[in-house]
């Protein structure tokens, strides 16, 4: 294996990897936003109003993009990984 094929190897893992971690980042960003700005127009600061809403938003997110995640990693592995293991 050469340094380049490494090198494209973990190119290519970190994008699979943002491309799994984009759905609940953009959650998470949004839902921060949004009770963010809550907090401000009405002065209320309660600390479970931040976390609360943020963790069961990203858990119905997760939910809802499990496939796309699981999918994404099986792909990345059937066609990078495994491949470069096998000896091709």
């Amino acid at each position: 294996m050469t340094e380049a094929q490494i090198f494209d190897m973990l190119r290519q893992g970190l994008w699979t990897s943002v491309l799994i971690s984009t759905p609940l980042l953009a959650v998470a960003l949004v839902v921060g936003v949004v009770i963010g700005l809550f907090q401000a127009l009405t002065s209320v600061q309660e600390m479970t109003l931040t976390f609360v809403p943020k963790a069961a938003a990203m858990m119905a997110v997760f939910w809802v993009s499990m496939s796309f995640m699981t999918s994404t990693l099986v792909a990345f592995f059937a066609d990078t990984i495994i491949p470069q293991i096998a000896g091709g």
